[in-house]
């Protein structure tokens, strides 16, 4: 489990991110919200934007943003160096994610999945350790492509 996690929303992922909040602080992780904190319209490149950054600098570990349905968010995430989003909906997804391709933004749909399902699916992200292995020359195929674009 990570100690600290950066949130971020717009206002179609608002609801899902405050429910995903409590999720997270009830077992301990440290929650640094970097917005929205309504559901008025934004735009939702300057929150993935902010929880990427967050990422790619190390400040935390991992990364959860909602939006509509999750997609322009992981758009926006993956500009980022060091940083590898995915957007799921379901938790078997979530958990390849994290244990091939070492996942460290996860990006839901609030349009998408309710929040019982987005609970799991974060459960089993979180919960999921990447495995290495043959899945490791690819990450580092994937870090070689994040050198050249920094």
């Amino acid at each position: 489990m990570p100690k600290r996690i950066a949130v971020g929303a717009d206002h179609a992922g608002y609801a899902l991110k405050e429910e995903l909040k409590r999720f997270l602080q009830k077992r301990g992780v440290e929650v640094v919200d970097v917005g929205t904190d309504s559901t008025e319209s934004v735009d939702y490149p300057e929150f993935a934007g902010r929880v990427a950054q967050k990422v790619a600098s190390g400040q935390v570990e991992q990364g959860l943003l909602c939006c509509g349905t999750g997609i322009g968010m992981s758009i926006v995430a993956n500009k980022y160096a060091g940083v590898r989003a995915a957007s799921v909906v379901e938790p078997a997804s979530a958990r390849l994610a994290r244990e091939h391709n070492d996942a460290n933004v996860l990006c839901l749909g609030g349009r998408i999945v309710g929040v019982e399902l987005a609970r799991q699916i974060l459960d089993t992200w979180l919960s999921a350790k990447f495995q290495g292995g043959r899945h490791q020359r690819r990450l580092d195929l994937i870090l070689k492509l994040d050198r050249r674009r920094s």
